[in-house]
């Protein structure tokens, strides 16, 4: 006899007549999505895989690294011979190539398993099907679509790169409860705490790269290093129109040991260039936009190409109303402080013409709010109506 739910009402006819196996295929999906958030595989997807066999997990895997076994492969590899008559659950479709490592599906087939669960099918134009047709015809019972939104979403970033290729690009603003970034005086350090901070820099180490303007990079003199939180320093990148990054900024000091790039127009001085370039940083000559700055679609198509699959815009004000207004900046986190900066201080955290409406603004669609130290951080993916 079933127990009744704690509510004390009865179960929805969709919960209660679901099929067993789904409801099991659901929670072990689940466990391969957690599997997937772990690494750093870029420019390849986040990835997990779940070897089970009757009912209980025989091993985990992910996709750590570019160039590391894949998820399925370390996943079976764990499982040994206990992986033959078992379910494999993998959160993306397996892949059916050659690449820097051999065929998943090889290794799928080679395993024995007798079922293969998939979260979501391989977006990337070339491989589209091959992984779930090969399995097929091998006679591998093989299920698709299982928590496939989850799946969807654990791949966004690189599915936008190979289908777009485009960088996915979070911006990051950190604001006064008015909406200030600066005091009247220019004073923006800190607006936020030191909560704020340390998550700003786990952020920075998820991504592949961190931009700001040359405004921010003037006034600010950034380091923009992971040094509050676990993880490797990004790329570093200045949109630097005319190239007006000094020298002896910590940026360029730095640019031996951290990855410095900044991205100029066409007509930027050659001799500020031979200056940059001997320290360590690499120029990158973007398109110009019609009012000559540079052109943020053709910049992010010259990352794209260099293996940037995740941005984080940091600031300033300027360049995140340039992606705003470019409709390219895919996510949102806003640190808000409790704080009141006043009416002369520096303008709001985006520069742009903004919406007509408030009913055209762009705005996160499913906004999570969490408390970081004083100060809130909300976030999730940008709409535009």
């Amino acid at each position: 006899m079933k127990e009744p739910p704690e509510n004390g009402t009865a179960p929805s006819p969709r919960s209660s007549e679901r099929d067993p196996a789904e409801r099991d295929d659901e929670k072990w999906m689940r466990r391969a999505l957690e599997e997937g958030s772990k690494g750093h595989p870029s420019p390849n997807p986040h990835v997990g895989a779940v070897v089970v066999k009757d009912g209980a997990v025989v091993s985990t895997g992910f996709h750590a690294r570019a160039g590391d076994v894949h998820a399925e492969g370390a996943a079976l590899a764990a499982a040994g011979e206990s992986a033959e008559g078992a379910t494999l659950y993998i959160t993306l479709e397996p892949c059916n190539h050659f690449g820097k490592t051999p065929p998943c599906t090889d290794a799928i087939l080679a395993s024995k398993v007798k079922r293969v669960v998939i979260g979501c099918a391989d977006p990337n134009p070339s491989v589209t099907g091959g992984g779930i047709d090969r399995l097929r015809a091998a006679g591998v019972e093989v299920t698709t679509g299982v928590c496939e939104a989850e799946a969807l979403r654990l791949i966004a970033p690189w599915s936008k790169y190979v289908t777009q290729g485009l960088p996915h690009v979070s911006l990051k603003l950190a604001l006064s409860l008015d909406g200030r970034i600066a005091t009247r005086s220019g004073a923006s350090k800190w607006v936020t705490g030191p909560d704020a901070r340390a998550r700003v820099h786990a952020l920075r180490s998820q991504h592949d790269a961190v931009a700001i303007g040359i405004g921010t990079a003037l006034a600010d003199d950034p380091r923009l290093t992971v040094r509050d939180a676990v993880g490797e320093s990004p790329v570093r990148i200045v949109f630097d129109t005319k190239l007006r990054l000094p020298p002896a900024s910590r940026l360029v000091e730095t640019a031996i040991e951290v990855p410095t790039w900044v991205i100029c127009n066409a007509d930027a001085s050659g001799a500020a260039e031979e200056t940059l370039t001997t320290r360590g940083v690499e120029i990158l000559r973007a398109p110009s936009s019609a009012e000559g700055r540079i052109d943020v679609a053709g910049a992010l198509r010259l990352l794209a190409a260099r293996g940037i699959v995740t941005l984080m815009v940091e600031g300033g004000a300027e360049l995140a109303g340039s992606f705003l207004a470019s409709r390219l900046a895919d996510e949102l986190h806003a640190f808000l402080a409790p704080s009141l900066l006043g009416p002369r201080g520096r303008p709001g955290a985006v520069d742009w013409a903004g919406p007509a409406t408030p009913a055209d603004a762009p705005h996160i669609a499913e906004p999570t709010w969490e408390l970081c130290g004083k100060d809130a951080h909300v976030f999730g993916p940008l709409v535009y109506p």
